[in-house]
């Protein structure tokens, strides 16, 4: 009797849902707010969906908010109905409406029951033209940007070519992760190396941002082991007059430094130069580390076959399982170190599919903390018979115990 109550519960907080949400849809809403999380971890802690016109016909644009970042799809409108079946009494458990007439407020109570009411709308929602509301960029269009117009991002009025919005997007995308540790950072004068730094096209985008946005004082050293790359760094350095950013000719592993080194950025350095540039950051006790990988093929070499040997099965699927785990491991040695880390999506500027970012910042860790991320260390090197570069450098380094 208990199931068959069970299941008239369940049955009847689905009928009731489904009549509120097709009242919802019937209505061709304007705005709507996804609110109050079901889980405390839940990894968006609201979601605005609104009508907006494209190309001459209507669309709903989901936004997704983190705590620091929005993300965006579109749906057509025949799909607003099964977006809001997947969200709302799932992950969310209020659902606030606004078409041009009403609001609508949905709440689901603690006992599970859907709580609904309407009213007359007070305010005045329009239909929003186009993709993307204006954002707050880091480097907004306006500004005549030696490097982005001779890049050819920016026109040399200031304005974002047609063609290069996503390299636009990328570029402010790195700068607000840079963003976000600027307040873990000194405020007097700041040193920056670039391992591995090439062409250098977010340096210098780096050094414009800190310097004439930020009005910061910094000195940014790119390292790279190409002469001709360098000659050419420090050419352009000086044709925009940045006299605090310098290049010099030099290999990661061994490069000594005498100041202090507030932060070090590596991104796209190869394989286990990745691991070099992180092990002098931690020898340096460098504040906050920022790095995206490149190609990695240490571990995928190293794989050995264990009760997941699945996973080395496929040529395709050992290979990302390596890299992931390469990652993962990284991540864990540098919380080990006593860096607060995260691994986060990353878009690169060559639209790459690797695209993660390693950010971490030095923090006061617990004991306790440190060995548990050693010890998802040691199991996962035991299983898969793993012995990555900067685990050696960091043993032979004697950091670890």
């Amino acid at each position: 009797m208990e199931n068959n109550k069970d299941t008239e519960k369940i049955t009847g907080f689905a009928e009731s849902k489904n009549a509120f949400l097709q009242e919802l849809c019937a209505e061709r809403p304007l705005k709507l707010v996804l609110s109050k999380p079901a889980e405390q971890k839940q990894e968006f802690r609201k979601i605005v969906i609104q009508l907006i016109e494209v190309r001459d016909h209507y669309q709903y644009q989901i936004e997704k908010f983190t705590a620091k970042q929005a993300f965006h799809i579109n749906i057509e409108e025949s799909d607003l109905y099964k977006s809001l079946d997947t969200y709302f009494g799932k992950d969310y458990l209020q659902l606030s409406v606004w078409t041009k007439d009403w609001e609508y407020q949905g709440k689901i109570s603690k006992k599970g029951k859907l709580l609904t009411n309407r009213h007359r709308n007070p305010q005045q929602h329009e239909i929003r033209k186009g993709n993307n509301r204006e954002k707050d960029y880091c480097i907004p269009e306006g500004s005549v940007i030696p490097p982005l117009v001779d890049m050819g991002i920016f026109t040399s009025e200031g304005k974002v070519v047609r063609s290069q919005y996503d390299k636009y997007r990328q570029i402010n995308r790195f700068l607000e992760l840079v963003e976000d540790v600027l307040p873990e950072l000194p405020k007097e004068h700041l040193n920056i190396i670039d391992f591995g730094c090439g062409k250098s096209y977010l340096t210098f985008l780096l050094y414009y941002y800190l310097t004439e946005i930020k009005h910061m004082d910094i000195t940014i050293t790119g390292l790279d082991l190409k002469p001709a790359v360098i000659e050419k760094c420090q050419q352009t350095a000086r044709k925009y007059g940045y006299d605090n950013l310098r290049f010099e000719l030099g290999d990661i592993h061994g490069y000594e430094r005498s100041e202090p080194v507030h932060m070090v950025i590596t991104l796209h350095a190869c394989d286990t130069a990745t691991d070099y540039a992180l092990y002098n950051a931690i020898q340096w006790d460098t504040k906050v580390i920022l790095s995206v990988p490149c190609c990695q093929h240490e571990l995928n070499r190293q794989m050995q076959d264990s009760n997941l040997s699945i996973l080395s099965k496929y040529g395709i699927i050992k290979e990302r399982t390596a890299a992931l785990m390469t990652d993962a491991i990284r991540g864990n040695l540098l919380e080990y170190s006593g860096y607060k880390t995260q691994v986060i999506e990353f878009i690169d500027m060559e639209h790459s599919p690797k695209n993660i970012l390693i950010r971490a910042v030095k923090a006061n860790l617990s004991g306790e903390k440190k060995q548990k991320a050693f010890q998802e260390i040691e199991e996962i090197r035991q299983m898969f018979g793993l012995n990555p570069a900067l685990y050696r450098l960091l043993k032979e380094g004697e950091i670890h115990e």
